[in-house]
């Protein structure tokens, strides 16, 4: 840890043992500063001891419930164990729920449901998987109705189109005989969400790479390469970045 972080979570902690005349929302607003820092480095474990205090604090401040749904999510990252990874995905989600509940007009409280929902999907049973396809289409609409201009909505809009989209007609009768019917999707629609999340925010090379992976699915190779060659390029700036191009290098190394 850098010398003058030391020294500022020190402080701080002395701080709150000497009970400082501070008011509760300043004390709140030392925790949150601190648990950014963390944050800003991907330490969710760390932030997250800053942020769950704050939240004690503040039980219905929708900005720290939102940082606190996003650290268990990057935390999953960082597990290897399925059964962890589902216990940071559902901590998640409680926590995003809280904040879409409480905030029904804000995009970002919607969308933080969507993508804790679909950061668990791999982890999840085929009949879990088909009860949360619809959970993140409504949520995920709510989020883009309330802020056309959230790329990340577009994004994970993207993301539902190009997973249904990608679903076999033998995989899809079954599903539906299994599960019930199966939402239908086309990868143009993948496309046409992928390219207003890169237009909102061409530096996310996210954007980029799932592009390039729907393109793929469509058979348009060359699109392919050059979408998902150019999201490789780009540095990291997020915590999925890395996963991001493990996922692009993937795909890429299929293409003929």
């Amino acid at each position: 840890m850098h010398p003058s972080l030391t020294f500022h979570v020190s402080a701080l902690a002395a701080a709150l043992l000497l009970s400082t005349p501070v008011s509760r929302a300043e004390s709140a607003k030392e925790l949150i500063t601190t648990g950014d820092i963390f944050a800003s480095t991907f330490k969710s474990e760390e932030a997250l001891k800053y942020y769950l205090p704050a939240l004690k604090m503040e039980p219905e401040n929708v900005p720290i419930l939102l940082r606190i749904a996003r650290q268990y999510r990057e935390w999953m990252t960082d597990t290897t164990t399925r059964k962890e990874q589902l216990r940071l995905g559902h901590l998640s989600l409680g926590y995003a729920e809280r904040a879409a509940a409480l905030a029904p007009e804000d995009s970002e409280a919607q969308l933080s449901t969507a993508i804790s929902l679909g950061k668990m999907l791999p982890y999840q049973s085929s009949r879990e998987q088909v009860d949360a396809s619809p959970r993140i289409k409504v949520a995920v609409d709510k989020a883009i109705k309330l802020n056309p201009d959230n790329d990340i909505a577009w994004h994970v809009l993207g993301r539902w189109h190009q997973g249904l989209a990608d679903v076999g007609r033998l995989k899809r009768s079954v599903g539906s005989l299994l599960f019930g019917e199966l939402p239908a999707s086309t990868n143009e629609e993948s496309v046409t969400c992928f390219e207003k999340a890169i237009t909102l925010d061409p530096l996310c090379l996210r954007h980029h790479i799932e592009l390039g992976i729907t393109y793929a699915q469509m058979g348009r190779n060359a699109e392919a390469r050059k979408a998902i060659e150019k999201g490789l390029a780009m540095p990291n700036l997020e915590k999925d970045d890395p996963e991001s191009k493990v996922r692009g290098r993937e795909d890429l190394a299929k293409l003929p």
